[in-house]
């Protein structure tokens, strides 16, 4: 059967499919793009209250630190913060990078106890020397330390400079815990970073 365009019904519906196809194809690829473009944003986004930690050199599938999994007098565990509803890890910027650091909880003062959660108190894992990767403990001193030029910070004084070319304190993160997992609680209380640091 013809139309009146001379063309038989059968060419007609393919036409037809295949543009639909065509634009059902169009508007899957920009849906994709987007989701790129969310997973990009969320994965370098800073950490944000309600967001849990997992170990920095975890694969898989994010999962949860715990108190416990945190020792006191350990050096520093270095980790990343991730969404929990989506379970994407904010590791698209190194200025995200957190550690963490644990004492004794009857050794620390009212203070010092409000500001970490159960002992463990938490930080930029970024020098604000030259932003290097902080990792390393003084263990005499009890003192987070940085091996790059050897700037070091005292966790239980809010991250202040112990030794070292440091121009200021490692940035401190507030936390709380929800059923033994440890919860972001807010924003860090300075910008991360340092000089010449790579996002």
């Amino acid at each position: 059967m013809r139309t009146p365009g001379g063309r038989s019904s059968g060419e007609c519906l393919t036409r037809r499919t295949a543009l639909h196809c065509l634009a059902l194809s169009s508007m899957a690829g920009l849906l994709g793009e987007g989701r790129r473009a969310f997973a990009t944003e969320a994965d370098g986004a800073r950490p944000r209250e309600g967001d849990r930690l997992a170990a920095e050199d975890a694969e898989g599938n994010p999962k949860a630190l715990k108190l416990q999994d945190v020792k006191i007098g350990d050096k520093p565990l270095g980790a990343f913060p991730f969404n929990p509803a989506d379970g994407i890890k904010r590791e698209g910027s190194r200025l995200n990078r957190i550690i963490l650091v644990r004492f004794d909880s009857r050794d620390l003062t009212p203070d010092q106890l409000a500001r970490s959660v159960d002992g463990v108190f938490a930080f930029s894992g970024v020098c604000p020397h030259r932003g290097c990767d902080v990792t390393e403990w003084n263990d005499k001193d009890r003192m987070i330390l940085c091996y790059c030029h050897l700037s070091q910070f005292d966790p239980r004084d809010q991250g202040a400079v112990f030794a070292g070319p440091a121009p200021r304190p490692l940035p401190i993160l507030p936390l709380k815990s929800e059923q033994g997992e440890i919860v972001i609680a807010g924003e860090f209380s300075s910008e991360p970073g340092g000089a010449k640091a790579i996002d």
